[in-house]
């Protein structure tokens, strides 16, 4: 199997693995108890608070354990609705947030009155800081702005962002599911007030997650039925999963450079025979050779004309190479990626897309044999595709008129 879905999910660890195994059979104990075995749990959770909150900079009683990325999301959103919404109902997202995010917009917009405003992107998927700027109102309680896209990997300028909400003392909140422990990430330095992440994007445990609460932020709890999580998320914690996660954290900060790098060159040979081999095919996304790089390193998203991405899709996994045509949370969707929409891309065009994101454990050979199994892939897909034979004959044209280049 070529595994290369890693943005919908990654390989957990052999190392996040064995520091979980002791607790689900040896120290089981209830962290909230008061015996020894208890204590082994409680120690645990407390060294994974640290280790999480290293990654970005944090203190340790600033990380607050969650269910996974959505719910840290909810919990962001709708608690600094909830506190501050005497001083206003509006909040600001952007138009290419996680589901999680806008469809929790959404619902505070039906059942409470809320206002947002989509900010919208270019056709890289960068917000505009000076449509941040314009977009802010006296009413304005929150900009929630994700790190990076979890489907066309664009880093967006979040420090930059955050500077402009606070300027008008507004918090900021950023969704750095895809980020966290991908790519530099720092409290104070980027300025972000709340934080989400999710250990199985980095090699940890499913089911756990967190939200970066800073001490200047003044904001209830999501979960009410004990004093769990400083009295803020109830709960008996998932002693087995935040210890995994405190080993992923770790692993992350040792190994981001390295593997930034390892995985950069495997993207860039992947795509360089995928452009040798296939004609009419789009980059998404931002270009890798701007400086600063401004695309997570493991992250290539590809629209291939006259080629639907669900065949294409289909086929590979008949190859043994796994990939998916953009976020696994819209998996089922009958509706174009609205990713891809909001950077401009046709209906067409958006359903002819794979996003390909890769891990360090991949090789160069696995590339070439990806590369290759696409390629006839897409020859026979455009054998039975009479708009393909209408773009030979000349009688329609390409929307993207050949090859992207970087």
């Amino acid at each position: 199997m070529i595994y290369l879905d890693n943005a919908a999910t990654t390989k957990t660890d052999p190392e996040v693995v064995e520091t979980m195994l002791p607790f689900f059979s040896g120290f089981y104990g209830n962290p909230s108890s008061v015996y020894a075995i208890a204590g082994k749990s409680k120690k645990a959770i407390a060294d994974s608070r640290a280790s999480v909150a290293r990654v970005i900079g944090a203190k340790s009683d600033e990380i607050y354990f969650t269910s996974g990325g959505s719910e840290a999301d909810n919990w962001a959103v709708k608690a600094v609705f909830e506190a501050l919404r005497e001083k206003g109902k509006h909040i600001i997202t952007s138009e290419i947030e996680h589901h999680a995010i806008l469809h929790t917009c959404e619902y505070l917009e039906r059942e409470y009155g809320a206002e947002i405003t989509y900010l919208k992107v270019d056709r890289e998927g960068f917000v505009d800081p000076e449509d941040l700027e314009a977009a802010i109102r006296p009413d304005t309680i929150l900009v929630t702005i994700m790190a990076a896209n979890n489907e066309i990997g664009t880093i967006e300028p979040i420090r930059e962002l955050a500077a402009i909400a606070h300027s008008h003392g507004v918090l900021f909140h950023t969704d750095a599911v895809q980020a966290f422990g991908q790519i530099p990430l720092n409290a104070e330095a980027d300025g972000f007030d709340l934080l989400s992440a999710s250990a199985h994007k980095l090699n940890g445990p499913k089911g756990v997650g967190m939200l970066y609460i800073s001490k200047n932020v003044k904001i209830g709890s999501f979960l009410h039925g004990g004093a769990q999580e400083r009295q803020r998320r109830a709960g008996t914690e998932n002693v087995p999963g935040i210890a995994g996660f405190g080993k992923a954290a770790e692993l992350a900060v040792e190994r981001m450079e390295a593997k930034a790098e390892r995985e950069e060159e495997l993207r860039d040979h992947l795509y360089k025979l995928i452009r040798e081999k296939i004609t009419n095919v789009k980059l998404n996304g931002p270009a890798w050779d701007s400086d600063p790089v401004r695309r997570l390193p493991n992250n290539l998203n590809i629209s291939v004309e006259f080629a639907a991405g669900e065949s294409m899709l289909i086929m590979l996994d008949m190859q043994q190479i796994c990939a998916s045509a953009g976020s696994a949370c819209a998996s089922g969707s009958l509706s174009p990626s609205h990713v891809l929409k909001a950077i401009g891309l046709s209906d067409s065009l958006a359903r002819c897309t794979l996003r390909l994101t890769l891990s360090e454990e991949n090789t160069k050979e696995e590339m070439e044999e990806t590369a290759d199994a696409l390629a006839k892939i897409v020859t026979r897909l455009r054998r039975m595709s009479p708009r393909y034979e209408a773009f030979v004959k000349g009688d329609v044209g390409s929307e993207i008129d050949g090859v992207t280049k970087i």
